[in-house]
């Protein structure tokens, strides 16, 4: 009999997205595992796992919406990559307030660590920019966040689509 191997082992190697796309499918007990992988600190898997989970996940997936908090907690101590595929998977999912205000928390933390990926810290302050958007009276307290010493370390097109952000947050 050939037995399936788990997916962490299976994580373990490169493979095009169809190839994982397509074992998800076929394994949907890897969906379950790549849930609990995404929340470790295992190095290249945990990684994997999260940004397979939201190359196959749909929006408000039901799948995913259980675990919500627990992918806001993993957040911290993450490497960039990880924390950005979170924040991919996080993007999708409806939060209630109370995860929505922890998640905005994370979200100012990886913005104003300056020397973390200019990718992390653009998806952070996606999330930022569309929580003032329900919020606006937090937009007078955050537009110090788009000041030239956030904006310097970061890649000459993610500073563009920022400054593009700023004009379309800020000009009202």
């Amino acid at each position: 009999m050939n037995q399936t191997p788990p997916l962490s082992e299976q994580l373990a190697t490169r493979q095009p997205t169809e190839v994982w796309l397509k074992l998800f499918e076929e394994h949907p007990s890897y969906f379950e595992e790549a849930i609990i992988l995404a929340k470790t600190n295992q190095v290249d898997v945990a990684w994997r796992a999260t940004w397979l989970l939201g190359k196959s996940m749909n929006k408000n997936d039901p799948r995913l919406i259980e675990h919500s908090a627990d992918f806001i907690h993993a957040l911290a101590g993450k490497k960039d990559g990880h924390q950005r595929e979170l924040l991919k998977v996080l993007e999708k999912l409806p939060l209630d307030e109370e995860q929505e205000g922890y998640l905005f928390d994370q979200c100012m933390t990886i913005w104003e660590t300056v020397n973390k990926s200019p990718s992390v810290r653009s998806f952070a302050l996606k999330f930022i920019l569309k929580v003032c958007l329900k919020h606006p009276e937090l937009k007078s307290e955050i537009e110090f966040l788009l000041q030239d010493e956030y904006l310097e370390s970061l890649s000459p097109g993610i500073r563009k689509s920022i400054e593009k952000q700023r004009g379309i947050y800020f000009t009202s």
